[in-house]
C-alpha cells in the first residue's frame, strides 16, 4: 500500500517547489527514474498479459504516465494501482493523440488553419480539452505546429500549413484552448498540451516521413522555429521532440535545440517528452544502442522516454558508471512532478475521473453545432465557373463517388478516440438537406484506387467497400445521365493522409480519375467535392470541371457542413494556407520564397533560356497561398499609409477598403503582406504580417486597417539577431498572396 497518499493530498496546496522537494527527497532513484517512463495505457481488469504488466510497473513506481487509454472506468482502475499501491501514491498524467478533437471531431488541422479564423481553433481546442478531460484524459499530444512546405508529406494534414505567421497564431490558439489561461494551474476541464514535433519535422527530405532534416539555423529562426517559440510564449506545458536529424544531431538529443535554444533562449519551464520509441530509433541512426542513447537525450534535455524503456532500463547503470548525473535525473524527474502538480493530480488524482461527466460533455449538440460550423469555413472554393455553386434543391441530383456513403473517411487522420457510427455519410445529409424538394441518386462509382493490394495491406480505404470497378462506373454512368447536375465525391481517403503517408503521386488516383473525365463528357454540370489531407494536383480538373470546392477531411459533422455550402445555406470562405501545386516537379513549394539572381516572373507564359524557370510548366503554383473564391465578390480600394516614412520605434497604419460587389452576404480574409527591399541577408518576395476575417452584407463596406510595427519588420540575422534595419519596404493588402494592393514606406 501507498505510505505517502494522504500526506500528499494533505500537502498539495504548499508552494510547488515546497511540495516537490519534499516529496523527491523521499524518492528512491529508481522511483525517480520511474517517473521518467511513459508507456501506451491498458484495461487491467482484463488480466491480459502484457495489461498485468504495466500494472506492475506502475506498483512498483517504473510508470510516470501513460497514454491512448479511453474511459473513466479504465483509466481509474490502473490510478488507483499507482495511487494505492506504489510506495509513495503518486499519480500517473494520462495522454492521448487528442489532435482535431476527441469524440466531436473536428476538421484536421491543416482544414482549420483554412478558415483563418483563430477564435474559433482555439474554441476547438477548448471543446476537445472538454470532452476528453470528460473521459480521464489530462495531457494531449498537440498542436502539431511544424511548417510544412512539401506536399508529399503526409503529416502536412496535422498542421497548419507553410506560413510562419499564420502557423504561430494557430499554436498559441490551440495552447489557450486546451490548457487555458492559467497554465501554471490548468483547470479539471482543461488539460496540458504538448506542441510538437520539435523540431523542423515537416522539413524532411523528399517528404518522406522520418527523414533526415538539414538547413541552416538563420533559416530555422526566420522561417520554422515562430510556430514552436509561440506556443511556448503562450504557455504550453510539454514539449515533443522529434524523430528527424538536426545538425547531424538527433532532434531528441541535440543538445541546443532542447536546452540551448529552448530553454535558455526560450524560457521553456515545462517538461520534454519523445516521440513515440524515438530513443530506441537512434541506434539505426548510428548513435550507439540503447543505453549510451538515453543518457545522450537525458542530458541534452529529454525528461521523459516514450515506449523505448530507455531510460527506465538503462539510467541506473549510467549514472553508476558516471555516464549520467543524479542532478541529470533529478532535474528531469522534477520537471515531470511538476507538470503533475499544475494539473493537480497531487491535490486529488481522481479530478479528471468523474463519470458524471461523459453524458454531459462529450458529442452533445453544441459541440457538434461548433464542428460543423467550423467545417464550412474550412472549405475553399478553387473553382466556380458560370456559377454553378450553390446547387438549388430541386430536379435530380447525382452523388457519385467511393467517398459519398463512408463514415470513418469524414473525420480524417488521427482521430483515436472518435465514433464513426455516430457520424453521418454525404449521401445521408444530403437526403436530409433536400428532404422531397430533390431526388438524390446515389453510385459509388469506383474505388479509391485500382490498386487493390495498396488498399488492403497498406490500409488505405479500409473502410469503404470493395467493388469491381467496371461494373460500379457503368452504374455511375447511368445515375448520372438521369441526373440534372453530377456531385462528386472523389479524392484521398482519410488514410492516405497522416503519419507514414507520403505519397510521390498526388493526383487523383486513377479510377476515380477516368470516372471523373467520362463524367464531364456528358455535358452537365459536375461539382468536384475533392477530399484531401495535403495540397494536391488538381491541373486536369481545373481545366475540365465546373466548381471544385475542397472540403479536406471536416470531421464528424463534415457531412452536413458540406451540404450548408453546397446549397448555398452558407457561403464558402476557406483560404489555402498551402500553395497548390502544378506538378510535384515543382515541390518543395511556397509563396514567401526569397528570390534568385535571374527571376522570372511567376505567372510568366514563357520559358526564358538562362532563368530561373522551368520549361514544362511556370514558375507559379496551380493554387497561390491565401486563394479562395467566395459565391460572391469582393473589391478592393488602394491602399492608403498614415505615412510613408516610419521610424525605427515608431508605426503606421495601412488602410484598404473592402466592398462585397455581389450577391450573397459573406465573409471575407484580408491579407497583409511586408517585402524588405534591401536587408544585410536576403528576404522573401513576400511575408504575411496580418490578416483580418471580415463580414460584409451584399453591397456592404467597410475599411480594414492594420497597423505595421517594428516587430512585423524585424526578421533575424546570420549572426541570429533581431533587427529592425532602415531602408524601403512594400506593403501588400489582398485577398490572397497574388492579388494584392501595393504601397511603399521607408524605414528611418
Amino acid at each position: 500500500m501507498a505510505v505517502a497518499l494522504t500526506a500528499l493530498t494533505v500537502h498539495a496546496q504548499q508552494d510547488m517547489k515546497t511540495f516537490i522537494d519534499d516529496l523527491m527527497a523521499r524518492m528512491t532513484i529508481e522511483e525517480k527514474i520511474g517517473q521518467l517512463n511513459l508507456q501506451v495505457g491498458g484495461d487491467i481488469t482484463t488480466g491480459r498479459p502484457q495489461d498485468v504488466e504495466i500494472a506492475n510497473l506502475v506498483a512498483d513506481g517504473k510508470v510516470g504516465g501513460v497514454f491512448n487509454m479511453k474511459g473513466v472506468e479504465k483509466i481509474k482502475a490502473l490510478q488507483d494501482v499507482a495511487v494505492k499501491k506504489s510506495r509513495l501514491g503518486i499519480p500517473l498524467i494520462v495522454g492521448m493523440d487528442v489532435i482535431h478533437g476527441y469524440e466531436t471531431i473536428f476538421p484536421i488541422p491543416l482544414a482549420m488553419s483554412c478558415s483563418w479564423d483563430v477564435k474559433a481553433v482555439e474554441d476547438a481546442a477548448r471543446i476537445a480539452a472538454k470532452e476528453a478531460t470528460a473521459d480521464g484524459i489530462n495531457w494531449t499530444f498537440s498542436p502539431m505546429v511544424d511548417i510544412a512546405l512539401d506536399a508529399r508529406w503526409g503529416r502536412i494534414a496535422e498542421g497548419n500549413g507553410e506560413d510562419p505567421f499564420l502557423g504561430s497564431q494557430m499554436a498559441a490558439a490551440y495552447v489557450r484552448g486546451y490548457q487555458g489561461e492559467a497554465p501554471s494551474s490548468i483547470a479539471p476541464q482543461h488539460l496540458m498540451a504538448c506542441v510538437k514535433h520539435y523540431a523542423l519535422y515537416g522539413a524532411a527530405e523528399a517528404g518522406r516521413d522520418y527523414n533526415t532534416v538539414d538547413m541552416s539555423h538563420w533559416r530555422m529562426y526566420n522561417q520554422y522555429f515562430p510556430p514552436y517559440k509561440a506556443a511556448v510564449e503562450a504557455g504550453v506545458g510539454s514539449v515533443m521532440s522529434s524523430f528527424n536529424i538536426v545538425d547531424g544531431q538527433h532532434a531528441t538529443a541535440n543538445r541546443w535545440l532542447l536546452t540551448d535554444v529552448l530553454r535558455d533562449q526560450w524560457k521553456f519551464d515545462g517538461f520534454v517528452v519523445t516521440d513515440y520509441g524515438s530513443i530506441g530509433e537512434m541506434e539505426n541512426h548510428g548513435f550507439g544502442g540503447l543505453k549510451y542513447s538515453s543518457a545522450l537525450a537525458l542530458h541534452a534535455g529529454t525528461d521523459m522516454d516514450m515506449c523505448s524503456q530507455g531510460f527506465l532500463k538503462t539510467l541506473k547503470a549510467s549514472l553508476d558508471e558516471g555516464q549520467v548525473s543524479t542532478d541529470d535525473i533529478n532535474q528531469a524527474c522534477r520537471r515531470i512532478l511538476e507538470a503533475k502538480y499544475k494539473l493537480g493530480l497531487f491535490e486529488d488524482p481522481y479530478r479528471y475521473l468523474d463519470p458524471s461527466r461523459r453524458p454531459r460533455d462529450i458529442y452533445n449538440n453544441v459541440n457538434r453545432q461548433k464542428a460543423r460550423e467550423l467545417a464550412a469555413e474550412t472549405f475553399v472554393l478553387l473553382e466556380n465557373k458560370n456559377n454553378v455553386l450553390p446547387l438549388k434543391k430541386t430536379g435530380k441530383i447525382a452523388l457519385i463517388g467511393p467517398l459519398a456513403d463512408t463514415r470513418d473517411n469524414m473525420a480524417g487522420t488521427w482521430c483515436v478516440a472518435y465514433t464513426p457510427d455516430r457520424y453521418s455519410t454525404l449521401k445521408e445529409a444530403m437526403q436530409r438537406a433536400v428532404g422531397k424538394r430533390a431526388k438524390v441518386l446515389y453510385a459509388q462509382g469506383s474505388n479509391i484506387t485500382r490498386d487493390e493490394a495498396l488498399q488492403r495491406d497498406a490500409e488505405f480505404g479500409k473502410n469503404i467497400r470493395r467493388v469491381d470497378d467496371l461494373k460500379a462506373h457503368e452504374e455511375a454512368m447511368k445515375v448520372a445521365r438521369e441526373a440534372d447536375v453530377i456531385v462528386c465525391a472523389m479524392g484521398e481517403c482519410a488514410d492516405f493522409s497522416g503519419e507514414s503517408a507520403s505519397r510521390v503521386f498526388l493526383e487523383m488516383p486513377d479510377v476515380q480519375r477516368e470516372l471523373l473525365a467520362d463524367l464531364v463528357t456528358l455535358g452537365k454540370p459536375v461539382v468536384l467535392l475533392h477530399f484531401s489531407g495535403r495540397p494536391t494536383i488538381l491541373t486536369w480538373e481545373k481545366e475540365h470541371v465546373d466548381a471544385i470546392l475542397n472540403v479536406w477531411f471536416g470531421g464528424s459533422e463534415a457531412a452536413d457542413a458540406i451540404c450548408d455550402v453546397l446549397f448555398g445555406d452558407k457561403v464558402p470562405s476557406g483560404k489555402l494556407t498551402t500553395s497548390f501545386p502544378q506538378a510535384v516537379g515543382q515541390l518543395p513549394l511556397y509563396y514567401n520564397h526569397l528570390n534568385t539572381g535571374r527571376p522570372v516572373a511567376e505567372d510568366a507564359d514563357r520559358f526564358s533560356k538562362y532563368a530561373s524557370n522551368y520549361f514544362e510548366v511556370r514558375n507559379d503554383p496551380l493554387y497561390p497561398f491565401g486563394y479562395g473564391l467566395s459565391y460572391t465578390t469582393f473589391g478592393y480600394s488602394p491602399v492608403t499609409l498614415s505615412a510613408d516614412r516610419m521610424k525605427a520605434d515608431g508605426q503606421l497604419t495601412a488602410t484598404v477598403t473592402v466592398t462585397n460587389t455581389g450577391r450573397y452576404d459573406a465573409d471575407e480574409i484580408v491579407q497583409l503582406y511586408i517585402h524588405d527591399r534591401f536587408a544585410t541577408n536576403a528576404r522573401p518576395v513576400k511575408e504575411l504580417k496580418g490578416f483580418q476575417r471580415i463580414h460584409l452584407k451584399k453591397g456592404e463596406r467597410r475599411e480594414v486597417t492594420f497597423t505595421v510595427t517594428p516587430d512585423l519588420l524585424r526578421y533575424y540575422n546570420v549572426q541570429l539577431e533581431w533587427v529592425l534595419e532602415p531602408g524601403d519596404f512594400d506593403l501588400f493588402i489582398g485577398p490572397d498572396s497574388k492579388h494584392l494592393q501595393k504601397a511603399t514606406f521607408r524605414v528611418e
